[in-house]
This record gives structure tokens, C-alpha cells and sequence, in this order.
């Protein structure tokens, strides 16, 4: 029941945040479930509404489905031809980083090797929403952007690995690198392994049943939903890296849906606004956990973080050992490997809450003392990993100008395509009724009626004198897809002049097919 008012609870902050965010238009959104966040944690009346935080559980029922869907929105194909790039950051620079790390922690500050094994192999994910949040507005070279994601998608299971080998370490006394290494590729290949195999096993059962009469979308939809979770809890059973096996599924779901996407249109469709849908709450969720989470550990360790500063000491040599040893691999191998795209790509390996929950992953391996300290460490960290690219980026990086003009050619669009259709409609014989109604549904594409509209509107619907006959309703629906029509054809004017970017063009043009299948269509009819 915990679990159940606790979710409940933080959808109910994304939910009131991501609505918050949209009258704050300069400040991303996720540091607006940030804040959220933040006050949840501090007022006591909503922060005793929430369970205390459980890695595992996070990890589950939160990662696991949200790496599945980043997976399913990258092509295999990119994938591929980035192997060697991926293998570079989330493999070799983890590897080094934390070899480097964990040697300087131990020789400078005297911290046992174990622990400082952990703390580097903790902070070695990269969270890719975090990052998108450091550069909302901002525009970055596709390269550095391209190599920050890919790198956030594999590098987890190289931490989980090393933070394994550390622990192993700390309790037996000794570090078998070999067993470890053999550990670690048993890990990653299993996990790829594990995830191709099961993947086109439930990509087969869905495309064979998609292509039968027998095929029934509840079904389908559920097992969809299902995979990732299914795929995790097999993979770690056999001991191979969940984490890999989920992001590869989802990798191979991309190759699927793009080749089956007319088999079933309904379908496909409803697939992909579940995984829009789900990224989107996912990712304000996430934000809106670490915020809770970090005023928790602030308020648990006070005490500690007045007696001594020596894990803010700790927190920011950790961050500086890790720019330096990014901007260093950024200066080798990516892109034209020139200062500024090393430092971008060093400042853009942000961290957040994959790191958290691996922090808190090891809670019972750890003294009290100890993992209060780690804890702290890894904070300090998370947050200058946030907070610095956020400065530096508003300097560095161009400002998105695109997507500003992107909002004003869609309203301009938007705009002339209801005049085209309400000039349509005015040039055909109809019944008054008929045409109000149909007007009204025209002006509906802009909001352009207000809420008195709205409720004169509905009680005329709830009221048996005013609802249309059947040929009214019939001569409404032919009405509309005239002013569809006519709407199109202002669109595809505009674009084959190239007065407006096509991506505009095809986004509003998608709108108007949308509107004409809930016209058309009798399962999306409401009257």
C-alpha cells in the first residue's frame, strides 16, 4: 500500500509540475519537477505520503521501462554503426576513469581502495534526460549529442559490474581481476544476448498474430507493456546484465514497428503515443524522485555534513577527476576532437538518478558511517554534474532559435488552415445547425472558442431537442471533411512553395488526419 500512495503521490506532483512548467517557458522542464520535488520533500505533509527510497525498486518499475523506450526510439542501424564509439565512452573511458579515480581517492585523501572502487563505479552512469534538461534551448552538434546518448545507454552496466567487484572486494579482502573482467563480459554479452533472443521471440508471437484473424490488441498492447520488465527479471535470473538485455529489446522493437506499422495501423498507433506518453511521465518522474531524495539526504545527514567537510571535498575532486578525464577522451576520439567539442562532451556526461539508486543499492553492505558518507560523495557530484553544464552551456552553446521560430510558424499555420476551412464551409448549402456545429468543431483546431462555447456547446449535446438528426449528422461529417480538405490543400500550397519548413508542414498535417479519424472512424466516433 506504501508503494501505491507513494506513486500515486509523485504522479501527482509531475503532474501539477509539468503543468507549472509550461507558465515558466525559460527554465527546463525537468528542473521544474526539480524544484517539485525539492518542496515535496521539505513539507512534512506530503513528504510522509512517500515510501522511503528503495534502489531496486526504482530501478525496476521506473529505469527498466524507461530505457526500453529510449532503446525503441534509437534505429539499430545507428547503433551499429556507433559500435565502436559506444564501446569507447561506455567501456574504455568508464574503465580508465574509474582505474584513475579510484587510485587518486586512495593515495590523496587515504580512502580505503574498495570504497573509492565504489564511489567511482556509483558515479560512472550518465543520465541522458538529465542532460537534455542542461541543454534545453540550447543547440549542440549532433556528434557530441548523438555519442552523450549512446553513452548513457550502455555505460550502467559497466558501474553495476565495477560497484559489484568493489563490494566483492571490501568484503573478502582481496580484488580477483580476472574473475572480474570475466564477470563483466559475461555480463554485457550475455545481456546482448539475452535481449536479441528474447526480443525476437516476442516480436515473433506479436507479428504472427498481428497477421492473423486471431490477433486481439488488449493482448498485444499488455505484452508490449510487459517485455521490458519480463526481459529484466530473466536476464538478471541467469545472471547476465538486465539492464543490457532491456535496452537491446528495445533496440530490435524499433526494427519492428517501422516494418509493421500498416499491419495494424490502430495498433502501432496506440503503441507509439503509450511510448511518447510513458518517456514524458517517466522522465518528470525521475526528476521529481531525485528531488525528494536529495532533501532526505540533507535532512538524514546534517549532522554529519557540519562535523566534517571532507565529503564535499570528496564530491568535487570526484567531479574534476571525471571533466578531466572526459575532456581528455573527448580530445582523442570524438568528433573533429577540438578543446571546445572535448570540453562540451565532458561537461554533458551529467549524472542523476541511476546513480542514486546504485548508491543506495549497497545500503546493507555498508557501515551506517560509511554509506552516509558515499551517499553525501555521489550528491555532491549529481548536483555539480547538473548545475555546472547549466552555467556554461547558457555561454558556449547558441541559443535554439529554431524551435522558437518552430512555435510561431505552427501558430501561423494553424491560423490560415481554420480560415481555409471556415471559408469552405461558408461556400456550401447547409442547414444552420449543421454548419454551427461544424464551425465550431473548425475553430476548436486553434482553441478559438472559450468556455462559454464549451458549456453552450455541451448542454445543447445533453439536451434531446438540440442533438442533430442522422442526416444532420451525416451532413456534418461531410462538412468537415470539405474543410479538411480545403485545410490540406492550404498546407501542401505552402509547402510546395517552401514558405515554411516541411517538418512544420507535416506536423500540422498529421493534426488534421488525426481530426478527420475521429470523424471517419467508428470506433473513435463519440456521436
Amino acid at each position: 500500500m506504501n508503494i501505491l500512495i507513494s506513486t500515486f503521490m509523485i504522479l501527482v506532483v509531475v503532474g501539477v509540475s509539468n503543468v507549472l512548467a509550461r507558465y515558466i517557458p525559460k527554465v527546463s522542464g525537468n528542473y521544474v519537477n526539480l524544484l517539485a520535488g525539492i518542496l515535496t520533500g521539505i513539507l512534512p505533509v506530503t513528504n510522509q505520503l512517500i515510501a522511503p527510497f528503495n534502489g531496486e525498486i526504482f530501478m525496476v518499475l521506473i529505469l527498466v521501462p524507461l530505457l526500453f523506450f529510449e532503446g525503441q526510439l534509437t534505429p539499430l542501424l545507428r547503433i551499429k554503426k556507433k559500435l565502436g564509439s559506444i564501446l569507447g565512452t561506455a567501456v574504455l573511458l568508464a574503465t580508465v576513469t574509474m582505474i584513475i579515480l579510484t587510485w587518486l581517492l586512495h593515495v590523496t585523501l587515504s580512502i580505503a581502495a574498495p570504497l573509492a572502487l565504489a564511489i567511482a563505479a556509483i558515479i560512472t552512469p550518465t543520465d541522458a534526460t538529465a542532460f537534455d534538461s542542461v541543454i534545453e534551448g540550447r543547440k549542440i552538434r549532433r556528434v557530441i549529442r548523438d555519442t552523450l546518448k549512446t553513452e548513457s545507454l550502455f555505460n550502467d552496466a559497466t558501474g553495476i559490474v565495477l560497484l559489484q567487484a568493489a563490494m566483492l572486494w571490501l568484503q573478502k579482502g582481496q580484488l580477483v581481476i580476472g574473475q572480474n573482467l570475466l564477470d563483466f563480459f559475461k555480463m554485457m554479452i550475455g545481456g546482448v544476448l539475452v535481449g536479441s533472443i528474447t526480443a525476437i521471440i516476442l516480436m515473433t508471437i506479436r507479428e504472427y498474430f498481428m497477421r492473423s484473424s486471431n490477433n486481439v490488441r488488449s493482448s498485444q498492447t499488455l505484452i508490449y507493456l510487459l517485455s521490458p520488465f519480463a526481459i529484466y527479471f530473466f536476464a538478471e535470473r541467469l545472471g547476465m546484465s538486465g539492464v543490457i538485455a532491456v535496452i537491446v529489446s528495445g533496440l530490435i522493437h524499433n526494427g519492428e514497428v517501422n516494418r509493421s506499422r500498416f499491419s495494424d495501423p490502430r495498433q502501432v498507433h496506440f503503441g507509439l503515443q503509450i511510448v511518447t506518453f510513458a518517456n514524458r511521465i517517466l522522465n518528470s518522474f525521475v526528476f521529481v524522485v531525485l528531488g525528494i531524495v536529495l532533501v532526505r539526504i540533507l535532512q538524514d545527514n546534517y549532522s554529519m555534513m557540519t562535523k566534517s567537510f571532507e565529503w564535499l571535498m570528496v564530491g568535487i575532486l570526484v567531479y574534476v577527476i571525471l571533466l578531466v578525464c572526459r575532456y581528455c577522451y573527448g580530445r582523442l576520439f570524438v568528433g573533429d576532437q577540438q578543446r571546445q567539442t572535448a570540453l562540451l562532451f565532458a561537461l554533458g556526461g551529467v549524472h542523476g538518478t541511476v546513480t542514486l539508486a546504485m548508491t543506495f543499492s549497497i545500503s546493507e553492505m555498508l557501515t551506517p558511517a560509511t554509506f552516509n558518507f558515499v551517499v553525501m560523495v555521489e550528491t555532491v557530484a549529481i548536483i555539480l554534474s547538473m548545475a555546472v553544464p547549466t552555467v556554461i552551456f547558457k555561454i558556449l552553446l547558441p541559443q535554439d532559435f529554431d524551435e522558437q521560430i518552430r512555435q510561431q510558424q505552427l501558430a501561423f499555420l494553424r491560423e490560415g488552415m481554420v480560415k481555409a476551412g471556415i471559408k469552405k464551409l461558408k461556400s456550401i448549402d447547409l442547414e444552420e445547425a449543421v454548419r454551427d456545429n461544424a464551425m465550431y468543431d473548425i475553430r476548436d483546431q486553434i482553441q478559438a472558442n472559450t468556455l462559454g462555447d464549451f458549456f453552450k456547446k455541451w448542454r445543447e449535446i445533453n439536451t434531446e431537442k438540440r442533438v442533430l438528426t442522422n442526416l444532420q449528422s451525416v451532413a456534418r461529417r461531410r462538412a468537415l471533411m470539405y474543410a479538411f480538405d480545403a485545410e490540406r490543400a492550404y498546407l501542401y500550397d505552402l509547402a510546395k512553395r517552401h514558405v515554411v519548413n516541411s517538418d512544420v508542414v507535416y506536423e500540422i498535417y498529421s493534426e488534421i488526419l488525426l481530426s478527420e479519424s475521429l470523424v471517419l472512424d467508428p470506433q473513435n466516433q463519440m456521436v
